[in-house]
């Protein structure tokens, strides 16, 4: 039986070398390598991991490690995420609500994290909902009228 940190290297692997779009169908991967786990187990090594679900064209999407060499390339896909999967952005006094496409907050809140800016406490990302902590509120104001202009482009 496989550790959880090695069952999580095997996901990695087969999601870098091949194209997985389901939890189902991750578990079939691994079930085929002789590996059993259920699709809860699957589904939350996705969220450990945060992998992200990226667009391979005609409506389908496939599970992607979020690798982000340096600043400017988190920006770039930050915008990139923006435009196809956020839907709103809404404001609390510093707590901002960013609603998403279903199954895309956690990359896009990995990619905010990954940002390591001052201004942002953290994140928390469900399914399809991500709560952004701003420092204060007016750095809460400053946020969400960036993530609007990333939403726009």
């Amino acid at each position: 039986m496989l550790s959880k940190d090695q069952r999580q290297k095997r996901i990695q692997d087969i999601v870098a070398r091949e194209s997985v779009s389901t939890q189902a169908e991750l578990v079939e991967r691994l079930r085929a390598e002789g590996i059993q786990v259920t699709q809860a187990t699957v589904s939350r090594d996705i969220n450990e991991l945060r992998l992200v679900r990226v667009p391979v064209g005609k409506g389908r999407h496939r599970y992607a490690l979020a690798q982000m060499a340096g600043h400017q390339g988190v920006e770039e896909e930050l915008g990139r995420l923006f435009q196809n999967f956020v839907k709103d952005v809404d404001r609390g006094e510093n707590i901002l609500v960013i609603r998403t496409a279903d199954g895309h907050a956690t990359g896009v809140a990995l990619l905010l994290d990954r940002l390591r800016r001052d201004d942002i406490v953290g994140t928390i990302a469900g399914e399809d909902t991500i709560f952004l902590v701003a420092r204060t509120t007016p750095e809460g104001e400053e946020l969400m009228e960036e993530l609007h202009a990333l939403m726009l482009g």
